[in-house]
């Protein structure tokens, strides 16, 4: 039986070059999501200037961009970063839900990562707490997802 390596991950960035797809609709969210992103991808060795960002009026437009991004960027990965918070309407369900399908379609027919750091809440103080507060910065965790899966999959070799 094969042994597995269960380290912490590889977020080393040589030269990556990072798409990042973010929305403009509960910005006072989606900014500090954006603001850790940035802040890690950086950290760990990319170039500001090897960022591309677009911006989206909201969760249900990240598709498209991250689509954008991944077929004509030249990007290693694409962060789509985003707020959907749970109002009195259905209208959470079907932006979460076809945002999150939108990302996995892009990722799997371009065959370039899309990490989904669209937070989805029922409150407003829960998204507070998952961009920057006492859950995290989600936006910094899907930077180092995203070096992550470029080095996993840069390590896939044919036999």
């Amino acid at each position: 039986m094969a042994k597995f390596d269960l380290d912490d991950g590889n977020y080393e960035a040589d030269g990556a070059r990072i798409g990042i797809a973010a929305s403009r609709f509960n910005q006072h969210l989606v900014g500090k999501l954006l603001e850790g992103a940035v802040e890690d991808l950086t950290k760990h060795g990319v170039a500001e200037h090897d960022i591309e960002m677009v911006r989206v009026p909201g969760a249900y437009e990240l598709p498209l961009a991250a689509k954008r991004l991944a077929n004509i960027a030249d990007v290693d990965a694409v962060i789509a970063l985003g707020a959907v918070v749970r109002g009195d309407t259905p209208h959470f369900e079907f932006v979460a839900g076809e945002c999150a399908r939108g990302l996995q379609s892009v990722a799997l027919y371009s065959d370039v990562p899309v990490i989904f750091g669209v937070i989805t809440t029922n409150t407003e103080q829960q998204a507070l707490d998952r961009c920057g507060g006492s859950e995290g910065n989600k936006g910094a965790e899907a930077a180092l997802a995203a070096l992550e899966t470029i080095n996993a999959l840069g390590g896939i070799t044919t036999r």
